[in-house]
C-alpha cells in the first residue's frame, strides 16, 4: 500500500510540475521556442487575447488531427508561460450549432467537414489585442507543422505592431497579376499583402513616397531619369531599398517594339549609373552556371527522354549563403534561374558583402548561348568550370555619393530650386541588389494546391523567404528572421546525385567519343564509295564491308560499357540505399536493444 501511495503521489507531483518539460531532439529544434519568438513576447507591452478553436472530440475518429490538435495546445502553453502574463489562452471545443461555433465562423476559422451528417471540426487560432484588431490562422495543416512556430508569432508580431510597414513597389513584371487581369498574382505578392501594406509605383512617377519604408524594385528596365533620380534620393535620405535586375529575366513576356516587330523583346534589366556609386555592377552579357548546383531537368534528347543538368538554372543550398547574415543565416535552399552575376565596384568605397553566391567552380556563360540554345546537352559539353564563387545576390552599406551631382533633371525641374537634394548620404545606407528576378515566380520555389476549397502554397524551396526576410532586416526587425526558415523542406540525397553525376560525366564522354568515331567510320565509307569501280554502284567493296563490320564491333563493345556504367550506377545507388535503410530501421533499434541490455546487467549487479 506504501508503494501505491507514493507511486501515486510521485506521479501527481511530476504531472503538476513537469507537464511543460520538453526534450527537444529534432536537428533543427523544430519544437523549441527561438530566441526571436522569446524577444517578440518578452517585447508585448499589452495583452493579447488567444482562442484555439480544437475540436477534440469530434476529432477522436482522426488521430492525426487529434494529436497535432494537442501538440498545437503544448506549445501555446508554452507561448503563455514565456509571455510573462500577457497572453490570455482559451482553449474553445465549439459544440455543433453553439455560440462558440459561429464566434469561430466569425474569426474565419475554417470549418472541416467530419462525417455525412453535416457535422463540422475546427482546428485554427484567432488573437486579437486590447483595440480590438483581430488576426487569425483559419486551419493548422498538419504538413505544414514545420512553420507552426513562425505562423503563430506571426500573428503576434501582428497584434503587437498593427500599424504594418509601408512597401513600395515598383516591377516591370505582373507580380500582381497581368494588366487585362488575364494572370492571376503570384504567390509572393499574397505573402507581401499579409506581411505589409504595399504601395504599387508606376514607372512614371516623380517621387518615391513620403511615407514609403522599403524600395522594392524588380526588373527596373526602362526607367525614367525623374524615377531614377527619385530612387537616388530616397536611399541616399535613409530609405531601404531591395532591387532585382536580370541579364535574362525569363518571365518578362514583353513583345517586341512597334517601330521594329521583328526585333527581340527587351528582357534584361540594369541600373548601371546607380549601381556605380553604390559600388556594384552587373556584369553585362553573362549569365551564371555552375554544374555542381545546376538542376536536373526532363529532356528528350536524341537517345530518348533523360534527366540532364540544366546549367542556367541552380538549386544553391546552405554553403551558397553567407551565415553571418541574418538575411540569409537560416534559409535552405533556394532556386534561381538565369541569374546574372554582380561584381563590387571598389572606387564607391562601400561594403559589398555577398549574400548568396555559386559554387567555386562557378563560370559565366553568354547570354545570347542561354537564349538561343536550349540543349542541355549542349551548354553542358562546351562549359569549362571557373575558378571561384560568383556573387548572385549582395548588400551594399556604406556613404554613397549621387548619381546626379547637377540635382533634379534641368528640363523636368517644376521650381526654381531643389532643397531637398542631397549630393551624398549622411548616414550608411543599406541596400540589398539581386541579379536574378525569375527567383521570383512561382514556378521556382512553390506549387499551389487547392484544399477543401483554399488555394494552400506548399513551397519546396525557400525564394519567398529570402525576399520577407530581406524586407524585415532592412526594417530593422530581426526576431521573425530566425523562425521564418525552421521547417525543412524535403533534403536532395546529395550522395546520390553526386554518384549520379560521376557516373553520367563517364557516360556522356562515352557517347561522345562513339559519336565521333561514328562521324569517322561513315566518312571513311564515303571515301571507299568514291572510289569504287564503274558499274558496282550497288555493291559494296570488301574494304566498306570490312569497315562496317569493325564499327559494328565497337559499336557493340561500346553500348556493352555504356550499359555497365549503367549498371554501376544502379548497384551504387541500391548499396547506399540499403546503407540508409540500415541505419533508419535496424541500427537503432539494435543500439537501442544493447543498451537495455547494458542497463540490465548493471542493474542486476547492484542487486545480486
Amino acid at each position: 500500500m506504501l508503494a501505491a501511495a507514493l507511486f501515486v503521489a510521485v506521479n501527481i507531483v511530476t504531472g503538476k510540475t513537469l507537464s511543460s518539460w520538453r526534450l527537444d531532439v529534432t536537428e533543427s529544434r523544430l519544437f523549441t521556442l527561438s530566441k526571436g519568438t522569446r524577444n517578440i513576447l518578452k517585447s508585448l507591452e499589452e495583452p493579447i487575447t488567444l482562442r484555439f478553436y480544437f475540436s477534440s472530440k469530434l476529432f477522436s475518429g482522426i488521430p492525426a488531427l487529434q494529436n497535432y490538435g494537442h501538440r498545437i495546445r503544448d506549445l501555446l502553453e508554452e507561448y503563455v508561460a514565456v509571455s510573462n502574463g500577457q497572453l490570455v489562452l482559451n482553449v474553445i471545443d465549439p459544440e455543433p450549432f453553439s455560440e462558440a461555433e459561429d464566434q469561430a465562423v466569425a474569426y474565419g476559422i475554417t470549418q472541416l467537414p467530419i462525417s455525412t451528417t453535416g457535422d463540422r471540426g475546427y482546428l485554427g487560432l484567432a488573437g486579437t489585442n486590447s483595440t480590438d484588431d483581430e488576426h487569425a490562422i483559419a486551419f493548422f495543416q498538419p504538413e505544414k507543422e514545420q512553420s507552426l512556430e513562425y505562423e503563430i508569432t506571426k500573428l503576434l508580431y501582428a497584434l503587437a505592431h498593427p500599424k504594418k510597414r509601408v512597401i513600395g513597389v515598383l516591377s516591370s513584371l505582373p507580380l500582381f497579376g497581368g494588366a487585362a487581369q488575364q494572370e492571376s498574382q503570384w504567390t509572393l505578392a499574397t505573402m507581401l499583402r499579409e506581411a505589409f501594406e504595399i504601395r504599387e509605383i508606376g514607372p512614371e512617377a516623380l517621387d518615391i513616397g513620403a511615407d514609403v519604408d522599403t524600395l522594392l524594385l524588380i526588373h527596373p528596365k526602362t526607367l525614367s531619369e525623374p524615377m531614377r533620380y527619385a530612387i537616388d534620393q530616397f536611399v541616399l535620405k535613409g530609405g531601404k531599398a531591395m532591387v532585382f535586375v536580370d541579364p535574362f529575366a525569363e518571365e518578362d513576356r514583353s513583345a517586341p517594339p512597334p517601330k521594329n516587330p521583328g526585333a527581340l523583346p527587351q528582357t534584361d534589366s540594369n541600373l548601371p549609373d546607380l549601381f556605380e556609386k553604390w559600388g556594384l555592377k552587373l556584369v553585362a552579357g553573362k549569365v551564371a552556371g555552375d554544374l555542381e548546383s545546376a538542376l536536373r531537368v526532363s529532356y528528350n534528347g536524341p537517345a530518348g527522354p533523360q534527366q540532364i543538368e540544366y546549367l542556367p538554372w541552380l538549386r544553391l543550398g546552405r554553403g551558397h549563403f553567407n551565415r553571418e547574415d541574418f538575411v540569409t543565416n537560416e534559409l535552405k535552399t533556394i532556386h534561381v534561374g538565369t541569374a546574372g552575376v554582380l561584381e563590387r565596384v571598389a572606387a564607391a568605397g562601400t561594403r559589398f558583402t555577398p549574400l548568396i553566391s555559386t559554387g567555386q567552380r562557378g563560370a559565366l556563360l553568354e547570354r545570347e548561348m542561354v537564349m538561343f540554345n536550349r540543349d542541355p546537352a549542349a551548354l553542358l559539353q562546351s562549359f569549362a568550370p571557373g575558378d571561384k564563387a560568383l556573387t548572385l545576390a549582395a548588400r551594399i552599406s556604406g556613404k554613397v555619393k549621387t548619381a546626379f551631382p547637377k540635382g533634379r533633371p534641368k528640363k523636368l525641374e517644376t521650381d526654381a530650386s531643389d532643397a531637398g537634394f542631397i549630393a551624398e548620404s549622411k548616414s550608411p545606407v543599406n541596400v540589398i541588389v539581386v541579379a536574378d528576378t525569375d527567383l521570383l515566380s512561382d514556378r521556382f520555389w512553390v506549387q499551389v494546391q487547392s484544399f477543401l476549397g483554399l488555394r494552400v502554397p506548399s513551397p519546396f524551396a525557400d525564394n519567398a523567404n529570402f525576399v520577407i526576410n530581406a524586407l524585415d532586416n532592412l526594417g530593422g526587425n530581426d526576431d521573425l528572421i530566425s523562425l521564418r526558415s525552421r521547417g525543412e523542406y524535403a533534403r536532395p540525397f546529395t550522395r546520390v546525385e553526386t554518384i549520379q553525376r560521376e557516373a553520367e560525366a563517364r557516360f556522356r564522354d562515352r557517347e561522345r567519343a562513339l559519336q565521333a568515331k561514328l562521324e569517322e567510320t561513315e566518312r571513311k565509307i564515303q571515301e571507299l564509295q568514291s572510289k569504287k569501280e564503274e558499274g558496282s554502284a550497288l555493291l559494296l567493296s570488301p574494304e566498306q564491308k570490312q569497315a562496317i563490320e569493325a564499327f559494328r564491333g565497337e559499336k557493340i563493345a561500346t553500348r556493352k560499357e555504356l550499359r555497365a556504367v549503367q549498371h554501376d550506377l544502379r548497384k551504387n545507388i541500391e548499396r547506399l540505399g540499403d546503407q540508409l535503410r540500415f541505419i533508419n530501421i535496424g541500427l537503432v533499434p539494435i543500439l537501442i536493444g544493447l543498451f537495455g541490455v547494458g542497463l540490465g546487467i548493471v542493474r542486476a549487479r547492484r542487486h545480486p
